[in-house]
């Protein structure tokens, strides 16, 4: 359950007055599960956080303005709670998951801070798994082997704008973010959609300023037949000479507390990259014991070949021109 942190204004480190139009929430998810990883010949048990959903923990607020407009503001940190650490990779918490201040009213939302990219947006929205766990789109992305790039899923000091949401379907956002010192990847991205009755359907575009200029487009759509929700997107990354194109087809099936899960992703390099590619099959069971807990299962393959090395997850061993797969079962909470 959502907290409210209204009593917060009371407190003397926070200097004002207090409001009943603003308010201030903690929220959060803490999903853990235990993991079996096979890539090659080389087996390993795991415990691991964000396979259903990313753990996080945060605040987010809001103030209204009068007329329509609103202030607010949003901190949001990854945990790491099979080690209690703040942070994925160790140390203390911080709001790398997103961090930004926004004003918004009748003519949409201006955002400004560490956010994720639109081009980003597409990709985890139409994947069954959501970019989680053994069975996310994410695995057979291979950035590392196109770009050094840092703006696939998140920019800093970024600029945004989002559309509002009363143009009959209609929703779409653009965004910009600033080069800055070590962090020079200077991007642009824009995405476009519309959602009306069972169909949703969205484009996007990102490009990323370096040495060599890197871009991201993707476009996904999803179709909810009653019984099952299905999803597609084309997804194709490159920079210089070297891409990857890559295709998602899945279903969602509803059944009561049950929710079933599959998704199959073909990965295939260009240009150097050529032969260097991959299909991935994987497959999930959720049963929602509330509408904030649920139990989960998810399993996962990715077949190589040409050289490449994919994995379902963190692991042991090589996985070139062979086999990786993985299974985990899990609990989600939400407050």
């Amino acid at each position: 359950m959502k907290k409210s942190l209204l009593a917060l204004a009371v407190l003397g480190t926070f200097a004002g007055v207090a409001s009943a139009q603003s308010s201030v929430t903690l929220f959060g998810i803490v999903d853990l599960n235990g993991r079996s990883i096979k890539n090659g010949s080389t087996t390993q048990k795991q415990q691991v956080s964000n396979s259903l959903n990313s753990n996080r923990l945060g605040f987010r607020g809001t103030e209204d303005l009068g007329g329509g407009m609103f202030a607010g503001f949003w901190l949001e940190g990854a945990m790491n709670n099979d080690s209690g650490e703040g942070t994925a990779t160790g140390g203390g918490q911080n709001w790398q998951r997103r961090s930004t201040v926004s004003l918004g009213g009748r003519f949409g939302e201006i955002r400004l801070g560490r956010d994720y990219t639109p081009s980003f947006w597409n990709t985890t929205v139409f994947d069954p798994f959501g970019t989680n766990g053994v069975g996310s789109f994410l695995n057979t992305a291979g950035t590392g082997a196109i770009t050094t790039a840092t703006t696939y899923v998140r920019a800093n000091n970024s600029f945004g704008y989002f559309l509002p949401g009363n143009l009959g379907g209609l929703y779409g956002q653009v965004q910009t973010s600033l080069g800055e010192g070590v962090d020079a990847n200077k991007q642009t991205s824009v995405r476009i959609g519309w959602a009306g009755g069972p169909i949703n359907i969205a484009v996007s575009t990102g490009k990323t300023d370096l040495a060599t200029e890197y871009t991201h487009n993707n476009i996904a759509g999803s179709w909810n037949a009653g019984f099952a929700n299905f999803m597609a997107q084309y997804d194709t990354q490159e920079a210089g000479a070297a891409e990857r194109v890559m295709y998602l087809f899945g279903v969602v099936v509803p059944v009561g507390q049950h929710e079933l899960k599959f998704s199959y992703v073909n990965s295939k390099g260009d240009g150097p990259l050529n032969g260097v590619d991959a299909d991935q099959f994987a497959l999930g069971y959720i049963y929602n014991l509330s509408k904030r807990t649920a139990l989960y299962g998810h399993y996962a393959q990715i077949k190589n070949k040409g050289g490449a090395a994919f994995v379902v997850g963190a692991g042991p061993g090589n996985a070139t021109n062979d086999k990786s797969t993985g299974y985990e079962v899990g609990l989600r909470h939400s407050f």
